[in-house]
């Protein structure tokens, strides 16, 4: 049996540096990543728009999410989770300028 293990909080992000993404877990089916953001966001007038959901948790930090369809902004604080459907426009507005802000996102399949 061979493990693999890891700490979703050991990582070494500075303000300023390029956001991190983990992948943590790849298939055909499901992706699971880690990001670590510190004030980054997405570009101005850029959404994201998967063909797959995502299911993504805040797990350190805060964060703000802005989907498309409704125009409503969506704080995210640690412990906070959202599911976002498959093609569902969504951006991350803000996340935290002087604190680490953790995500664990996994994306799936319908």
């Amino acid at each position: 049996m061979q493990l693999q293990t890891g700490n979703l909080f050991s990582f070494e992000t500075k303000h300023g540096g390029e956001e991190q993404i983990d992948m943590l877990i790849t298939g055909q089916r499901l992706n699971v990543e880690r990001i670590v953001s510190m004030g980054h966001a997405s570009p101005e007038g850029f959404w994201y728009d998967d063909s797959r959901a995502e299911w993504v948790a805040l797990l350190s930090g805060a964060a703000v999410l802005a989907f498309e369809e409704d125009s409503t902004m969506h704080d995210m604080h640690p412990g906070d989770y959202v599911l976002i459907e498959p093609h569902c426009r969504h951006r991350v507005a803000w996340t935290h300028p002087e604190e680490q802000t953790v995500w664990l996102a996994i994306y799936h399949e319908r």
